[in-house]
């Protein structure tokens, strides 16, 4: 049988309530996770050498970033994905900076006047 381990697999580190309990997996994919993800991890560091087809399958998936087809590939992806880095997007204005030095300007006058007294009636 592929993926065989004798613990079950548990990422406290990343889900300190557990897999289950996390709201990333549903619980089809939790299941395959704790039931084979020990060896899975194995063979994703290179631990363990692969025993059929199927974990050599998986090893190439794996390698090549493509899951295919293959339940276990897909669910794995998915756990790197979800222990990833998070990605922030923020957006935000740089004022002043460089465009001020390069401009040779400076100040930014807020009078509005420039010295004379004219008022708009």
């Amino acid at each position: 049988m592929s993926f065989e381990s004798d613990k079950r697999f548990n990422d406290f580190k990343h889900f300190p309530r557990g897999l289950r309990r996390s709201g990333e997996f549903t619980v089809a994919e939790a299941d395959s996770l704790e039931k084979y993800g020990t060896a899975m991890l194995a063979l994703y560091q290179g631990n363990l050498a692969p025993r059929d087809e199927v974990e050599s399958a998986f090893i190439e998936q794996v390698k090549s970033g493509a899951a295919g087809a293959n339940p276990h590939a897909k669910v794995w992806f998915k756990y790197l994905k979800v222990i990833g880095p998070k990605r922030v997007h923020r957006l935000c204005t740089v004022v002043g900076g460089a465009s001020e030095e390069s401009s040779g300007g400076g100040s930014f006058d807020v009078g509005g006047g420039g010295g004379s007294d004219e008022s708009i009636d």
